[in-house]
């Protein structure tokens, strides 16, 4: 018993560190909005400096931990000011790479100065040995609480009852309101930055006498951190001090108590995320600007010529080159394997995943074992390492399923650091009795000698030909039916979901698919020597990997090559020395000075530049043989990939009319549709029809709950009951694709196109449904086919044929509001439901779009649900309106019959006339 609370009191010591540390991250999250991934890096340097200048220059304890403190300072204030800012524009998958530039660059200063080994550093603070309660534990800890109670209270103080703080919260919840009031967000961001980075510093020195000094120990104290920061929500310094504690004191007692399952007491943090994250969805309260953009996307086009001489070229250069040259040649490859699975998973798929290292690992741990403890010869054993990572890929999706963005990129870490630290660091699991890793010996492919201990080039040639297969399957996958889905999620989650894309498994196949190839890479590493050693897959390398892919262009497949170069090495590396002796020492550092110069210059990285310069030379070229030429170089670039070109809406004969009729829907019954929102009702009770052909408009004030009523239709609440029904068939408990998929579609209130897709692409995503089997087919050969009859009709009555080329975010508003309505179209839907789509449209493009709403009644045969403020255009154009009022049906009926109603008059407008008392409700 003594034991136990001995250890529960040594472990608070150690959890009112990581509250200190996580009250940094939560300091600068709340005055910037940025989950700073350098935070550790940042006290990691404070700590250094008072070491350097107390242990090699002499100066006493406490000036030297000022100046630690101070530099951990002014380093978090120029993150802001030199990275963080000029990136406020920039996407959140931009702004977090800013963050783990600062942690890449810090943390090779560190170790080219320093080195990574340990050094002990004796403890300052009292350390005498006190008794509590018959336990013995040492005095410092007992400060350290101290010290963790007194900041959290001055914290509290300081934003709950200071002008500064409640700055900090205007800022955070409303930039233009905050800004309105005289706050400025720079101001504030800046003050939060330095103050948070100085608790970084002060933690790391007063931590290093309990962990020891060294750059590794330091940056993975991020983990605890975050860990305690989500469990205060970002927000409460309280229930951050709690959340510290208690991973403080877990840790301590699974050090003493369950010393045999290596790695659990260090797996602690990461479960204390997963379990924050996946029970909340969404832990962090995401803060974004309306101008924020997407990293540029490559198409995916390959061009068979000068792909065939870069591989003849490079296979010359392997055989021509010595066994270093080689061996820089395969690093450079597996590196850029390593980039590439983060394209397909962050590139295409927009999911932020810090496990590239780990899966590699685990794809490099499989196939070790199944050549050491089988006997299995190479072919097999990398077969059996990359499909067997797969189904680890999937289960690191698993909480993508529930959350996104920087939360995904947290746990996503955490996850891959508790692999290390329980498998890839327990000896009885990665080594081989006698070896420094599991014993595979030199390998062989179909009878050849390919050992990289013995043939380095011929590894090479046997890497670069994997590389180049892989390369093909992820450009097939961009181009193909599948491809689409993925960015769809990316750029969109609610509107792929509305246009019959399952969410979930795009996200499984983008994670499976990277997984896949993180496996190979690791294989591929592990194999090299005669032993796969499990070193060369720590976790917090998956940072340097993601900004590399950066560097590159995360959605170019010609980027990996290049980005690669800068690591060590690499033939960069090889190169860098041939200029300047001892240059690739300093390739970390360089990379990360790269990375940040790329981010605030050029976010779509090396990838998007050589793309221009080659879409250019193919244009040159191709005028030179003509206009016509010109003119198919022109559309083959620009337009879909996967085959399929644009069809001149000229090239069908049949008139609109007759191909867009067909069969009429099924019929749209609801009953009883009740939505609330905690002790709000949205929606009270509400039943209505709609038949095939018919219109039927849904009016009301604004807060009636009629985009309420919408999305408990479409499945888009879950606080919704009642029933819905589609024809014979109750779809009320399916999800919103199955929904969509069963002949549901809507438009949304604020659009919700796929911005970085083109006109054509957007209906392509609408329209494509692709068999179960797609996702496999897809690698090997990207399915292509001309659009359906009834999108070319689409494309005719809402006017889109000279603008299927164009990217969205060229059009004008009107033109995307046709396109929102006509991509809804094209899923051939039984019932389309429109979410106000005259909003911000002239009187004559309101009554053009009256309509075509009224021929997608009566020529295809659908049945139309009309929410939209335009008097005229409901009363024009529907054959019955239902009125809400606080959610409740008050009236419904023809127009007529609705314009003469007493109730609607008397809920509105009392006694005025019965078409004032409409233009009232609406």
């Amino acid at each position: 018993m003594d034991d136990i609370l001995r250890f529960a009191l040594l472990g608070l010591g150690l959890g009112a560190l990581y509250a200190l540390t996580a009250h940094g991250i939560v300091l600068v999250y709340r005055g910037s909005g940025v989950l700073n991934f350098a935070h550790g890096a940042i006290g990691m340097a404070g700590a250094y400096v008072q070491w350097e200048l107390a242990v090699n220059h002499g100066v006493p304890y406490w000036p030297a931990v000022a100046c630690g403190v101070l530099g951990s300072t002014v380093l978090g204030v120029l993150t802001h000011l030199l990275v963080i800012r000029p990136l406020r524009r920039a996407s959140s998958l931009a702004r977090l790479v800013g963050t783990l530039a600062v942690f890449i660059v810090l943390t090779a200063v560190a170790v080219k100065r320093y080195g990574d080994s340990v050094q002990l550093v004796p403890a300052k603070l009292p350390s005498g040995l006190v008794e509590i309660a018959g336990a013995t534990v040492s005095e410092d800890r007992i400060w350290l609480l101290g010290i963790a109670v007194v900041v959290t209270a001055a914290l509290h103080a300081l934003y709950k009852r200071t002008l500064f703080g409640l700055g900090t919260t205007a800022v955070a919840e409303n930039q233009g309101a905050a800004a309105s009031l005289g706050w400025s967000a720079d101001l504030i961001a800046a003050a939060n930055w330095g103050l948070g980075s100085a608790l970084a510093g002060l933690t790391g020195i007063l931590i290093v006498p309990v962990i020891g000094l060294s750059v590794t120990g330091l940056t993975t104290l991020l983990l605890s951190a975050l860990a305690a920061a989500l469990v205060g929500r970002f927000s409460s310094f309280p229930v951050t001090l709690a959340g510290g504690l208690v991973i403080g004191v877990v840790q301590s007692e699974l050090t003493r108590f369950g010393s045999d399952v290596t790695g659990l007491a260090a797996s602690v943090p990461f479960l204390v995320i997963a379990l924050m994250l996946v029970a909340r969805g969404r832990a962090l309260p995401l803060r974004g600007t309306f101008l924020e953009r997407l990293p540029a996307l490559g198409t995916g086009r390959v061009r068979p010529v000068p792909l065939a001489l870069a591989v003849v070229t490079g296979l010359l250069l392997i055989g021509l080159s010595s066994p270093l040259w080689a061996d820089a040649i395969t690093n450079t490859l597996v590196l850029s394997l390593i980039i590439l699975s983060i394209i397909v998973v962050t590139g295409y798929a927009g999911q932020v995943s810090l496990a590239a290292y780990a899966l590699a690992g685990t794809g490099a741990f499989i196939a070790g074992h199944a050549a050491a403890d089988w006997g299995w010869p190479f072919e097999l054993a990398l077969l059996a390492g990359v499909l067997g990572t797969v189904p680890i890929g999937l289960l690191f999706a698993l909480p993508a399923v529930r959350t996104r963005g920087v939360n995904l990129a947290i746990i996503t870490l955490g996850l891959g650091t508790t692999l290390e630290t329980m498998v890839f660091q327990n000896t009885d699991l990665s080594t081989t009795p006698g070896s420094d890793g599991i014993a595979v010996g030199k390998q062989t492919l179909f009878g050849i000698d390919i050992s990289g201990v013995d043939h380095p080039q011929r590894y090479a040639a046997v890497v670069l030909v994997m590389f180049v297969a892989a390369t093909l399957v992820v450009a097939n996958v961009r181009r193909s039916r599948t491809g689409r889905r993925l960015i769809a999620v990316r750029a969109n989650e609610r509107a792929a979901a509305a246009l019959g894309i399952d969410v979930r498994a795009a996200k499984l196949y983008a994670f499976g698919l990277s997984a896949a190839i993180a496996a190979l890479a690791g294989v591929l590493t592990g194999f090299r020597s005669t032993s796969v050693v499990f070193a060369d897959f720590a976790s917090f390398e998956s940072i340097t990997a993601l900004g590399l892919a950066v560097i590159g262009g995360v959605g170019f497949l010609v980027g990996p090559l290049f980005a690669a170069t800068f690591a060590a090495g690499t033939v960069g590396a090889r190169f860098g020395d041939l200029v300047l002796p001892g240059l690739s020492e300093w390739m970390p550092l360089i990379g990360g000075i790269i990375l940040v110069l790329t981010l605030v210059g050029n976010q779509d990285g090396i990838g998007r530049e050589l793309g221009k310069q080659a879409s250019a030379a193919e244009r040159r070229l191709l005028s030179k043989r003509g206009p016509k030429h010109a003119g198919v170089a022109q559309g083959s670039a620009e337009a879909a990939t996967d085959g399929d070109e644009p069809v001149a809406p000229d090239e069908h004969h049949a008139a609109p009319s007759q191909t867009a009729r067909r069969t009429p829907g099924l019929p749209l019954h609801v009953r009883d549709l009740t939505v609330r929102y905690g002790g709000v009702v949205a929606v009270d009770g509400l039943s209505f029809d709609i038949e095939p052909g018919r219109v039927v408009g849904l009016i009301g004030p604004n807060g009636a709950g009629k985009t309420s009523a919408i999305d408990a239709v479409t499945g888009f609440t879950r606080a919704a009951s009642g029933s819905v029904r589609l024809g014979d068939r109750d779809v009320t408990r399916l999800p919103v694709h199955r929904r969509a998929a069963a002949g549901l579609s809507r438009s949304f209130q604020s659009l919700e196109l796929f911005e970085d897709m083109s006109v054509l692409d957007n209906l392509y995503a609408a329209c494509d449904r692709p068999g179960p089997w797609a996702y496999l087919k897809d690698l090997v050969r990207p399915g292509s086919r001309p659009l359906p009859a009834h999108v070319l009709v689409a494309i005719r009555e809402f006017g889109l044929e000279n603008a299927l080329d164009r990217p969205v975010g060229d059009l004008s508003y009107g033109e995307r509001r046709l396109l929102a309505i006509a991509r809804a179209v094209a899923t051939s839907p039984s019932v389309l439901l429109l979410d106000e789509p005259a909003a911000g449209l002239s009187d004559d493009e309101s009554r053009e779009l009256a309509h075509l709403v009224r021929r997608l009644a009566e020529d295809w045969g659908m049945g139309v649900l009309l929410v939209e403020h335009d008097v005229d255009m409901v009363m024009s154009v529907c054959d019955e309106v239902v009125v809400l009022d606080f959610g409740r049906r008050i009236c419904v009926g023809t127009p007529e019959e609705v314009r003469g109603d007493p109730a609607v008059r008397a809920a509105y407008l009392g006694d005025l006339a019965p078409e004032e008392a409409v233009e009232g409700a609406l």
